[in-house]
């Protein structure tokens, strides 16, 4: 039996199909998605989760409708807004992954983001991590620069120098990924970082996630035997 899970990832999906199945547009499942998010990130907090990470918008997003990115531009830049005195008096550090210099992502946004991990830097008690603007081909990608840029020989490039150019080097591996809503995939999540990731797929939509949803998933993980590619 594992031990509980240091690093979390979750893929927030079913906003979409919560909002369609009560009549309501699409960017009503992603508010909604707001509550579901901090009991998630209170529980694991409660549960000595050290990491979570969220996939808050993905490279692929982009391809949505302008009316859906744009409220999910102005909806994170508000959250940060919302909620990030109540994230700072627990103690939790807020960070993010994915490429932030993309000039399609509006300035103010990108300032609130700022704002917000230097708010947080000092604290300890949990790491919630944003992959925004993120995906997982795109951040091995710009490691892969990094390290041309950096002029590293070509036969010191190994896994821990690759993992050493990832967006936050620090950064555990998953060891638990939750996906909502019934799909059974990853959609180019923390490919590096999730290789040996114990997966829970459930059909509970995101908005009706909660803690304790999480501590099931939890709960199941725990019940697992983790090899590692051994016998």
């Amino acid at each position: 039996m594992p031990d509980a899970p240091k690093h979390i990832a979750i893929i927030m999906d079913g906003n979409g199909r919560w909002a369609n199945a009560r009549g309501l547009e699409r960017t009503a499942g992603h508010a909604a998605g707001e509550a579901a998010l901090f009991d998630t990130v209170e529980g694991a907090q409660e549960l000595g989760v050290e990491w979570l990470t969220v996939y808050a918008f993905s490279t692929e997003n982009w391809t949505r409708s302008e009316d859906e990115v744009a409220f999910l531009m102005g909806f994170n830049e508000a959250l940060m807004m919302r909620r990030r005195d109540e994230i700072d008096a627990l103690g939790i550090r807020v960070r993010f992954v994915g490429d932030q210099t993309d000039e399609r992502i509006p300035d103010s946004v990108k300032e609130r983001m700022a704002e917000t991990a230097a708010m947080t830097s000092a604290n300890t008690s949990m790491q919630l991590v944003f992959a925004f603007n993120y995906g997982g081909r795109d951040e091995i990608v710009r490691a892969a620069r990094r390290l041309v840029e950096s002029g590293v020989a070509t036969a010191d490039i190994d896994e821990i120098a690759l993992g050493a150019n990832l967006d936050i080097p620090e950064m555990p591996d998953v060891d638990l990924l939750i996906r909502t809503s019934g799909e059974h995939r990853i959609s180019n999540f923390l490919l590096w970082r999730a290789a040996y990731a114990e997966m829970v797929f459930t059909d509970v939509l995101w908005p009706d996630f909660d803690r304790t949803s999480l501590a099931d998933a939890i709960e199941e993980y725990e019940n697992r035997h983790r090899r590692f590619g051994r016998a």
